[in-house]
């Protein structure tokens, strides 16, 4: 089963911070959808189940930026 997850981020200032943030999330295996806003600093996914936290705080780590929440 899959659920979406919004995350709140921390230090995008332009479109290329969006595409690797899009680009990191993407490559986490069970990411079914990425869709990131540079105006609201969140990214909303589609992921399954067993995609952790600390799987995608690592993918933002790697993209240069922070994860703030989950919800």
């Amino acid at each position: 089963m899959s659920s979406k997850k919004t995350l709140q981020l921390e230090g995008m200032t332009c479109g290329h911070c969006v595409a690797s943030v899009t680009k990191e999330l993407e490559m986490v295996a069970g990411v079914t959808d990425v869709s990131v806003d540079l105006a609201s600093q969140s990214a909303t996914i589609q992921a399954e189940d067993g995609v952790s936290q600390d799987q995608l705080s690592a993918a933002i780590d790697e993209a240069g930026y922070k994860l703030v929440s989950v919800s």
